[in-house]
């Protein structure tokens, strides 16, 4: 999965946005281009992220030169993830704790 189709799909189960080729449809007749939203590259689009899971609770750190992690609870799931940027590992403990299937995310 690449990041763009995990973003297309966080945006979709979590923010529940309508995906088109260019953009997000957020609802009530207001959108924004695809590339305003990158919440697998950018940590203020992943903080929005979970700020849109409404029984979430959330733990993440990180050290210089090593991987950032991120646990994440929705509901009665949780999982966690480590990746080299904090935004990517964000996105990709929300995909698992979902059950969205995303094996090598490039």
């Amino acid at each position: 999965m690449t990041k763009e189709q995990l973003t297309a799909t966080i945006a979709q189960r979590v923010m529940c946005w309508t995906v088109s080729p260019d953009r997000f449809l957020t609802g009530n007749r207001s959108w924004i281009p695809r590339n305003r939203f990158r919440p697998t590259e950018r940590v203020q689009d992943a903080f929005r992220l979970l700020a849109a899971i409404p029984t979430g609770e959330y733990s993440m750190g990180g050290a210089k030169g090593k991987p950032s992690w991120a646990k994440v609870r929705i509901g009665t799931s949780s999982a966690e993830s480590s990746a080299p940027s904090l935004p990517l590992a964000i996105c990709l403990a929300v995909a698992k704790a979902l059950g969205i299937e995303v094996g090598a995310c490039e």
